[in-house]
């Protein structure tokens, strides 16, 4: 119900389903790209200091 509400204002050339799941595998990404980045730096910190 809630993605119907965010859609309704979205014009008729406006791809939901394809802009939905670019945004969904961008916050997928940002997930583990953070998670790396704190791994790296954990393994960083232990091996370098």
């Amino acid at each position: 119900m809630a993605e119907n509400k965010a859609q309704a204002g979205w014009g008729a050339e406006m791809n939901a389903e394809a802009h939905l799941q670019t945004y969904d595998a961008f916050v997928t990404a940002s997930k583990w790209g953070i998670g790396a980045l704190v791994i790296l730096l954990a393994l960083m910190a232990y091996f370098l200091v």
